[in-house]
């Protein structure tokens, strides 16, 4: 499973980069806060919604700590997608929130 750390998705938001961002807690707990531009695909919903992805695109996953997004991302990769989990969720997240 391939990772990548909160700081390093936040450097590429600050450069410009066009990021497909999945977090994958539960819509109470986005609330609080998410990366601008992440879409909410809680993790008991991502085996039916995962045919709103492309395959073709890469997608990093998110969620609290990093437990959950790993799954997702173990899953999805089982599936033929592009992902990447980010390693320590939004509790290691320091950027913006929306």
């Amino acid at each position: 499973m391939r990772e990548i750390s909160a700081k390093e998705v936040e450097t590429l938001i600050e450069d410009g980069k066009s990021l497909n961002i999945i977090d994958v807690r539960e819509a109470k707990e986005v609330l609080v806060g998410k990366i601008p531009g992440a879409i909410n695909i809680p993790l008991r919903l991502i085996e039916f919604r995962m045919y709103e992805l492309d395959k073709c695109k890469e997608y990093i996953m998110v969620c609290r700590s990093g437990g959950r997004s790993g799954r997702a991302t173990q899953f999805l990769e089982k599936q033929g997608f592009n992902v990447i989990n980010m390693s320590g969720g939004m509790l290691a997240w320091k950027g913006k929130v929306e």
